[in-house]
């Protein structure tokens, strides 16, 4: 028990190479650094928490699960995912429940962490999490509309179609095209600049030009506003006026999403790096442990960011050192630089999420998907159309019990009963045996199938039912098959079971099966002894008739 609790924690081996790849940790670090500061000020401000949660969020939470998870190169700190989730419970309960949602959250990450859940996230099937994460491409993409267009007010409504719709109604032309010049032109320089100078994020140089181009025309564009010079310091959420009741189901979700893409961003990163496999339980630790902290600084809820994930990987990251350089060079961002920071257009950070969101849609995913099954296509499209018309979670619980119960439907098709003919010479008495073969999944209709043809036969008084083609069986089918044997025995029939696979006997004994069967001698591993007993069975049946006597029981 104690080692497990220790294999969670901060331990020296998480260190263990830096002596000989510090110098590539630093430069990894400080390029994700670079990256992450638009996203994280962008990222606030989408959320309704504002630019200086944002920053926070990077510093504390980043800090924190760089510490404390279980990936070696996991960047975290606000991303998308969480954005979605975050903006209506601001539009709902405004925006001081979000530091005591970001709270709730972390501790419910935190308890899945302690009690192992980790992992959960394999059961999570693909076309879910592509869904998922094309719908939260898509809410992305809504969402920056009213500032795209100039009218970032119409931002806080929870839902992004609406929010969208009516920001382009209210619309203000010339200030629509301002915002959209500026768009056009982040997103045209996020684009070229990385084909030109790959080593350069090109959403740093695009909000640097942008903002300089604003203040130089003296343009009407909204700016982030003034930002903090230092981080506050730490304190438990301000609980008056609020229902913590009300938060519950919210910070559900929040921990539900933070689990899932933290998990997946190390799922990646691992994949993508020589850096060793990551501890899932752990990781979790960590992401509840950093929504916690950023909660008590003033923050949002964080999760593990792919992206940024993913350009530390690139960078040449080898240690978590180089996420925790990340938070530092964001941290001297806060005490420096905060000043030309709050001057960034809106619209520029617009333009930078909605790269992002076109950059999210798994395209080759998508185009896998939908030529794969119509199922899978089926429950790619629904997670997808939940997520971006009603919600995260809901999205994900529906996209799997869909996939559930498409498995079920599949499982369903796959169990047959056949009945064969007696293999051998024929014998007199074969046309009252009948033999019944079960393939694939024992199940109901498989009962109906079996009864259905027996009365069909009056002269029937033997049912062989061969059961060495079952490949599964529950609690329910070994039900069926006790059921199965008490109509026949019922109905005046004498039941034989025929080859129980060896994976099945015991839950078959248990359930009770062989107790409904007139003689432990009805229970055959070879066919040929199986249609022997059976035919003597007829035998002494005849014979008992014509000498007047009962039916025979013990045979």
């Amino acid at each position: 028990m104690w080692a497990t609790l220790m294999s969670l924690l901060p331990n020296r081996a998480d260190y263990a190479a830096l002596p000989r790849t510090w110098k590539s940790d630093l430069l990894a670090g400080l390029t994700v650094g670079i990256v992450a500061l638009p996203l994280a000020l962008a990222f606030g401000v989408s959320s309704g928490v504002g630019a200086e949660a944002g920053l926070i969020t990077a510093v504390v939470a980043g800090f924190i699960a760089a510490v404390f998870g279980g990936s070696n190169v996991q960047v975290s700190g606000p991303t998308g995912a969480m954005v979605v989730v975050l903006a209506p419970i601001v539009a709902n309960h405004g925006v001081a429940s979000v530091v005591i949602v970001g709270l709730l959250a972390g501790v419910f990450v935190l308890v899945m962490g302690i009690f192992r859940l980790g992992r959960a996230i394999s059961f999570i099937p693909w076309p879910v999490i592509e869904g998922f994460t094309l719908g939260i491409a898509v809410i992305i993409f809504l969402q920056q509309i009213p500032a795209a267009v100039g009218s970032p007010e119409f931002a806080e409504s929870p839902s992004a179609l609406i929010s969208a719709w009516n920001a382009i109604a209210a619309t203000n032309l010339n200030l629509a095209l301002w915002s959209l010049g500026v768009v056009l032109l982040v997103a045209l320089m996020m684009v070229a600049i990385p084909q030109v100078l790959p080593l350069v994020p090109g959403s740093i140089v695009a909000i640097v030009v942008v903002t300089l181009l604003a203040e130089l025309t003296g343009s009407p564009l909204q700016r982030i506003g003034e930002l903090p010079s230092s981080l506050p310091l730490p304190a438990l959420p301000d609980f008056a006026g609020i229902s913590v009741g009300e938060l519950i189901v919210p910070a559900l979700a929040v921990a539900a999403l933070a689990a899932i893409e933290s998990l997946l961003s190390a799922r990646v990163a691992a994949s993508m790096a020589n850096t060793g496999l990551f501890n899932p339980n752990r990781e979790l630790i960590g992401q509840g442990l950093a929504s916690v902290g950023s909660a008590l600084f003033g923050g949002m809820p964080a999760t593990g960011a792919i992206a940024r994930t993913a350009v530390n990987v690139r960078s040449g990251a080898q240690t978590r050192m180089a996420a925790i350089v990340h938070s530092v060079v964001l941290l001297a961002v806060v005490y420096i630089a905060t000043g030309p920071v709050s001057r960034i257009p809106l619209a520029a950070l617009a333009g930078v999420l909605m790269v992002t969101a076109v950059r999210m849609v798994p395209s080759r995913a998508a185009w896998r998907i939908l030529r794969s099954t119509k199922h899978d296509a089926l429950i790619f499209v629904i997670t997808a159309v939940i997520t971006v018309t009603l919600d995260l979670v809901e999205a994900v619980v529906v996209g799997i019990l869909v996939t559930v119960l498409f498995s079920v439907r599949a499982l369903f098709m796959r169990g047959k009963v056949h009945r064969v003919a007696l293999p051998g010479s024929a014998q007199p008495s074969d046309e009252r045996i009948a033999l019944f073969r079960i393939e694939g999944a024992l199940f109901f209709g498989v009962a109906e199938k079996i009864h259905e043809e027996v009365t069909s036969l009056p002269d029937v008084t033997v049912v062989i039912i061969q059961l060495s083609g079952v490949q599964f069986l529950d609690a329910t089918g070994a039900q069926i098959l006790a059921e199965i044997v008490t109509q026949l025995e019922r109905d005046g029939k004498t039941a034989i079971i025929k080859g129980i696979p060896q994976q099945h006997r015991e839950l078959i004994t248990r359930v009770g099966v062989l107790g409904e069967l007139r003689h432990p001698n009805h229970l055959f591993d070879n066919l040929e002894l199986a249609i022997a007993h059976a035919r003597s069975h007829i035998t002494r049946e005849d014979a008992a008739a014509a000498e007047g006597r009962p039916r025979p029981f013990f045979s």
